[in-house]
């Protein structure tokens, strides 16, 4: 079941399943709920949150070790990019930063 996170300040953002839930889970939400919120109060704390898990998974990718240099070089340039945990949580840091300008909760 998709995700619909809302807010009176922003277009409702609609997220599949897993994305959602990771996201809930490091704002640290329950992704088990089929309803939450989030409060005014709450949002600089949830922004933090997944603004420092963007930071620890860029960490993370960056030790990634390479491909070793006798791997064909056309492999490589088919491979689809990952999608970025910074890419998933853009969205909702955006909502979050202009739900609390407006002093708006987000609910899900």
């Amino acid at each position: 079941m998709l995700i619909k996170f809302k807010s009176r300040a922003t277009a409702d953002l609609i997220m599949l399943p897993h994305n959602g839930r990771q996201l809930l889970e490091i704002i640290g939400k329950s992704p088990d709920e089929p309803h939450g919120i989030v409060t005014v109060a709450q949002i600089p704390a949830a922004i933090q949150a997944l603004e420092a898990a963007v930071a620890a998974d860029e960490a993370a990718l960056k030790q990634v070790s390479t491909p070793p240099p006798d791997e064909d070089e056309r492999a490589e340039e088919d491979r689809e990019p990952p999608v970025l945990l910074r890419q998933r949580a853009a969205p909702l840091i955006d909502m979050l930063r202009r739900s609390a300008a407006e002093d708006c909760d987000v609910i899900w």
